[in-house]
């Protein structure tokens, strides 16, 4: 009975969170291994990547008995043991298994453990929050899993989305080779349905980083469920995931949020932050410093060839995507630190930035960057080589300049 009740939940949660639009990760990832976690930060699409995951497996079945999707924290499921589900599922034929929100559920690394050791050919996913460590529950997931972090969408998904258009990704190295070519033809998609590129980034940069700027078409309601959505990865994921966090250490994590918010890009002063936030030791405020870029609320970067963890020394702290700085911020955001937090992201996805002596960003120890506005100069690293400029408020670039919305093509 248990599992027939599972059953037409997964059926509903199925038909009702699939949709039409596939994003990069679910193109391009297949989760091969047995064992699979996806992680990412609230409201980014994990649910919709889950099932799409588990229709393609079923050949776009809902009713197909060997998958079965789990809301781990829906009242349904609430006290039915994990190894349990999948014992009766696995016993009845069943191939996949999709755990939903798995920070949720308090003994989750010891009974995934015991279902992968048991269930041989049962495939297992996984989804929970960034902040999410296989190594920090009762027992060590890291041999036996694979993390695969989903990120916000790109600048070229928003469009797709927004806009059902249908436009192709570029590796770093096409964009620096070839971005003269590439920006008119993305440009000459938009303008078919009227559309011009500067203000489709602006809109982009203000809410389009999380799926749900399709259901919230108003700007002022979406940056106020993205702050709400920020403040519940503090009280609800993070203190799910480390219990130990009381109503003190949730209050102060919240508090070094909006500090740095208001801050950034700045380099911590652990000596101020301490007093400023009435923390009682250093230690303990590094910790909410590694709890809060674990979560995706923030972004550390360091300086080029430290040997230390950038943890201890971070040169600049921004907040991880431009639609946080504006739902964070008490007036409008400076346009410079946006343009800065917009790069920021988009490169590390996949990419190893650092700080470099001259410019702003140094991209895999090769590629020097400086970003900008319109009139950006290269004074600063005319001496460089591999030095390029990203620049805001222009539509296509010449030679070394080349357009800031271009690298949201990356994936």
């Amino acid at each position: 009975m248990m599992l027939l009740e599972l059953r037409q939940l997964s059926q509903n949660f199925l038909k009702l969170k699939n949709s039409p639009y596939r994003r990069y990760f679910i193109q391009t990832c297949s989760f091969q291994h047995r064992l699979s976690f996806l992680l990412g930060s609230r409201g980014v699409g994990k649910t919709t990547t889950l099932v799409q995951y588990l229709l393609d497996h079923a050949s776009q079945d809902i009713y197909d008995p060997s998958i079965l999707y789990v809301q781990v924290d829906h009242f349904q499921v609430s006290g039915i043991p994990l190894y349990e589900i999948a014992e009766q599922f696995y016993a009845m034929g069943g191939k996949l298994i999709a755990f939903d929100e798995i920070h949720k559920y308090s003994n989750w690394s010891q009974e995934l453990k015991s279902i992968y050791d048991t269930f041989h050919k049962l495939k297992i996913i996984v989804s929970g929050s960034s902040a999410l460590q296989m190594h920090k529950g009762t027992h060590d997931l890291t041999r036996r899993a694979i993390k695969y972090q989903l990120l916000g969408l790109s600048f070229r998904e928003f469009l797709e989305l927004h806009y059902a258009l249908k436009l192709p990704s570029f590796s770093l190295a096409d964009i620096l080779r070839n971005h003269e070519r590439i920006a008119p033809s993305i440009m000459d998609s938009c303008e078919k349905l009227d559309q011009k590129i500067l203000p489709l980034f602006q809109n982009y940069l203000d809410y389009g980083y999380y799926p749900y700027f399709l259901e919230i078409q108003n700007k002022e309601l979406y940056s106020l469920t993205l702050e709400q959505n920020l403040h519940t990865t503090i009280e609800s994921d993070l203190a799910s995931i480390y219990p130990h966090l009381t109503g003190t250490s949730i209050h102060k994590i919240k508090q070094l949020l909006m500090y740095i918010a208001k801050a950034v890009p700045f380099t911590p002063k652990w000596n101020h932050l301490k007093e400023s936030l009435e923390i009682g030791d250093i230690r303990t405020v590094k910790t909410y410093f590694k709890y809060l870029e674990e979560a995706y609320l923030i972004r550390s970067i360091s300086k080029k060839n430290t040997k230390l963890s950038h943890l201890d020394t971070p040169e600049k702290v921004y907040l991880d995507n431009p639609n946080q700085m504006h739902a964070l911020s008490a007036g409008q955001p400076n346009k410079g630190t946006i343009r800065e937090t917009f790069f920021l992201n988009m490169l590390s996805a996949q990419h190893q930035l650092t700080l470099p002596h001259q410019g702003d960003f140094l991209i895999d120890d090769k590629y020097l960057f400086e970003v900008g506005g319109r009139t950006k100069k290269f004074e600063q690293i005319k001496e460089e080589k591999n030095a390029f400029l990203a620049c805001d408020d222009i539509e296509t670039g010449l030679g070394a300049k080349i357009p800031l919305w271009l690298f949201g093509f990356l994936y």
